[in-house]
């Protein structure tokens, strides 16, 4: 490293206490009795610590990659954001700690939305069990996904595995509107024909910058510490434009499954996803009864439910 060089920043993800935690206990009895009876049952049970929630692990293997990173300089960064005050985040701050989870960086609004948090923290990825909050950082340029809460799911490698759906995600929703709107046949016209002009960039593509430069830092092969893929419902002939507009954005995707519209559940389970990214709320149902999914609230899959 020269001089002038200096570290890149982090990863950096922001996530609420409900993704992190299995919060849903507390949420129903907010939703039943309100506020008030919230916070003196947090009170009660601040030293009891929380159970993992559905992106707990994706946390855990993430904050691991800074295993041999110097201290002042992470190659990941967590930050937590919550509508609980500081008084009740106190929970959230302890099970942390109980979890050994190194997160230090926390915004709590008391009731407040956290989404105009997210820039200033520079975040790359907000993980939200608030479909409204999603859709504001979005619509502000931040790479987000709507997470159902669940206890989280059990683990078995410690390679961190994260898959993304291509058109409205990974790349704009220019293709899958020909899709939608003209059928098939004509879409595959559409890609054929524009196969060696570079798709547009979707919501996650900074997402996908920062998480390549972060794969950068590690040897590539079977044993790297991150593995990725593209997980799409594109076939022969329309791969031809996600294989050149990848190699364009000098982006690397260790596997590529082009389904040609198969369900994609059974593919995220034998990838083993930590998380997988789709704009499609059908595809999210399917996916979630594998693995972990975050819904993107993007293109015109979403028009309708954004009217």
């Amino acid at each position: 490293m020269g001089d002038n060089d200096t570290p890149a920043p982090p990863l950096t993800v922001a996530i609420t206490s409900r993704a992190l935690f299995d919060l849903e206990h507390s949420h129903a009895l907010y939703e039943r009795e309100g506020v008030e009876a919230y916070q003196a049952h947090q009170r009660a049970h601040e030293d009891a610590p929380l159970m993992p929630g559905i992106a707990f692990p994706l946390v855990r293997k993430l904050l691991a990659l800074n295993a041999d990173a110097p201290a002042d300089a992470p190659r990941v960064e967590v930050i937590l954001l919550s509508r609980n005050s500081s008084d009740t985040g106190l929970r959230i701050f302890n099970s942390i700690r109980h979890h050994r989870l190194a997160i230090s960086r926390a915004t709590f609004t008391s009731g407040a939305p956290t989404w105009p948090y997210i820039r200033p923290f520079g975040a790359h990825l907000f993980l939200s069990a608030n479909p409204e909050s999603v859709r504001r950082a979005l619509e502000h340029g931040v790479a987000a996904a709507t997470i159902l809460p669940a206890a989280a799911a059990q683990t078995w490698r410690d390679q961190l595995r994260i898959a993304f759906d291509g058109d409205a995600v990974i790349f704009g929703d220019e293709s899958e509107r020909v899709s939608q709107e003209q059928g098939l046949a004509a879409f595959h016209d559409h890609e054929t024909t524009r196969a060696r002009e570079p798709l547009s960039g979707g919501p996650f593509r900074g997402f996908l910058d920062a998480l390549h430069r972060l794969q950068a830092a590690f040897p590539a092969g079977e044993h790297a510490p991150i593995r990725t893929a593209l997980v799409t419902a594109r076939s022969a002939p329309a791969h031809e434009r996600v294989i050149r507009t990848l190699r364009e954005w000098d982006v690397r995707l260790d596997e590529a499954l082009f389904l040609g519209g198969r369900d994609k559940g059974p593919f995220l389970e034998t990838f083993g996803a930590d998380i997988f990214f789709d704009d499609s709320l059908h595809n999210i149902d399917s996916a979630r009864r594998h693995v972990a999914a975050g819904h993107v609230p993007h293109g015109v899959s979403n028009e309708d439910a954004l009217r």
